[in-house]
């Protein structure tokens, strides 16, 4: 997963057609567990996706643009626009399937 570490660089990666922006915390061991498992579902099911990690600490401009109280938090956009988020107590099979319909009418 690639590490962002501004804001700009933040922007920039919105921009990909299909992106998961992965919001993670310093000494959050639930941030480094879950990290895995998102990261390999999407390596998996879903490789057209672009991943990129920011860390709230090195960039805390990131809580207040994107609203986000807790960390980990996820994001998936297409073409630019919020399809899902997601946090510290996901479902990965319900997320996956949701993602799914999506992902095969955008890349199909």
């Amino acid at each position: 997963m690639k590490k962002l570490s501004s804001i700009l660089e933040i922007d920039d990666f919105l921009k990909n057609p299909a992106v998961l922006l992965y919001i993670s915390a310093p000494n959050c061991n639930v941030c480094d567990v879950l990290k895995e498992r998102v990261e390999n579902l999407f390596k998996e099911k879903f490789p057209k996706i672009k991943m990129a990690e920011a860390n709230v600490a090195e960039i805390p401009e990131i809580s207040a643009k994107f609203n986000i109280f807790s960390a980990p938090t996820f994001m998936i956009y297409f073409e630019g626009k919020e399809f899902a988020r997601e946090g510290r107590n996901v479902g990965l099979l319900p997320l996956s399937q949701k993602i799914e319909k999506v992902y095969n009418l955008f890349f199909n």
